[in-house]
């Protein structure tokens, strides 16, 4: 056979493509009847409605702070209106009472204690206190002797510091950032102010001769410190805020603004980032760091209870007569606006936190916010003589021999 002749074998390639059928045309996606897209619709606008509708009928129970409770005190065995069951302590209501870290601190003349919600005892420190005084930023607490030489600083549950010797305490206090104020009388002068840093090392001390120093407070950002003074103006008795920029301040210490308060008695001061809270029998002022100050006068009523624990608000107990069961609740805010509630029963004892503040009567509980809108009442507290309020709304109920937590 010619070999010209023999047929040429057929290349393939490596890799073939298959062929490509004929393209079909896509098919129509199926349509929903109109009559389910409607009832979808509508259902999307009612679950909408309806949760716009719980959210503002319920923006007061159902918030952050309700959460927080759930976890904070989810281990805590509670009765269907929230309760706690009550635990002893040791001690009675002449003692004093704080909050600190979601724990009651109770401290008398002989020891300083602290409880969980549940009565276990984590401090029971031994002192000797004729006048035990309490502060406390929330995670912190200072306890002092007004008038001796003894102070703690506890937190964590534990004590964290301690100073024993110090010259007559007339005031300590801690700002949000751990700081603490000091004043001591001295020999020689009519006060002394001494800052310690977080570390309880001093930082600054300033001794005034000019006029006597009631008490200090340092700013919640430690940028400005005030001191309250009293003396004579123009013959009369007459009350003083300093204010001193710690950014700069150094060696020799003078006062940037000195603003007068009158001639009433300051009671408790509160010293935030913005301005110092002076509150006095005669009425409340609010001093901002440029010395300018607002307020509100109730000098023409009787102070029978008030509190500056509130975060961003002042509460007042006020009456035209110093006993009785008529009175007007206070609340005033940080541009001196005031709300007023009228009450109309014994009032045992007040207490703020957070936006929340608290009034005990002698049979029920009722927690207001800042507005003065009723958050949560708590009937059948006969027995609880003083309440105290956290930052999330629960309560601490104090009656002679026990206390109980509160949780809405």
């Amino acid at each position: 056979m010619d070999q010209h002749s023999q047929k040429k074998p057929k290349i393939q390639p490596l890799n073939p493509s298959p062929r490509r059928p004929e393209e079909e045309p896509p098919k129509p996606k199926r349509k929903l009847p109109r009559f389910l897209v409607r009832l979808t619709a509508t259902l999307v606008v009612l679950v909408v409605t309806v949760g716009l509708a719980a959210a503002v009928a319920f923006r007061d129970s159902l918030n952050v702070d309700s959460v927080k409770r759930w976890f904070h005190y989810r281990s805590l065995i509670r009765s269907d209106n929230g309760r706690a069951e009550s635990f002893s302590y040791d001690g009675g209501l002449t003692d004093t009472f704080a909050v600190l870290d979601g724990d009651l601190l109770v401290c008398s003349r002989n020891a300083v204690s602290l409880y969980s919600g549940s009565g276990t005892q984590y401090i029971n420190q031994s002192v000797n206190m004729e006048n035990p005084v309490v502060n406390t930023n929330g995670s912190l607490a200072v306890v002092y002797d007004a008038g001796g030489s003894e102070l703690y600083v506890l937190g964590q549950r534990s004590l964290v510091w301690a100073a024993e010797g110090l010259e007559s305490i007339l005031s300590a206090r801690l700002n949000k950032n751990g700081q603490l104020t000091v004043v001591t009388q001295s020999s020689g002068y009519r006060g002394t102010v001494t800052v310690y840093d977080a570390a309880y090392s001093p930082v600054m001390r300033i001794d005034l001769s000019s006029a006597f120093v009631m008490d200090a407070a340092l700013s919640d950002d430690g940028h400005t410190l005030g001191i309250l003074t009293v003396g004579q103006a123009d013959g009369a008795f007459s009350t003083s805020l300093e204010l001193y920029d710690m950014t700069y301040a150094s060696g020799e210490y003078s006062p940037d603004f000195t603003c007068r308060l009158g001639g009433g008695v300051v009671l408790e001061t509160c010293h935030t980032a913005a301005a110092m809270w002076s509150l006095g029998d005669r009425g409340l002022t609010i001093t901002g760091h440029d010395g300018r100050s607002s307020g509100v006068s109730w000098a023409d009523k009787h102070l029978r209870r008030y509190t500056l624990s509130g975060d961003g608000f002042a509460a007042a107990l006020l009456g035209k007569f110093r006993a009785g069961s008529q009175a007007e609740l206070w609340v005033v805010d940080s541009q001196g606006q005031r709300r007023v509630l009228e009450l109309n029963e014994q009032v045992m004892s007040i207490s703020a936190a957070g936006r929340y503040l608290a009034v005990l009567t002698g049979d029920r509980l009722d927690i207001y916010t800042d507005q003065l809108e009723l958050y949560n009442t708590l009937k059948g507290t006969q027995g609880a003589r003083t309440v105290l309020l956290m930052p999330d709304g629960s309560a601490i109920l104090i009656s002679a021999d026990s206390a109980g937590f509160y949780i809405p």
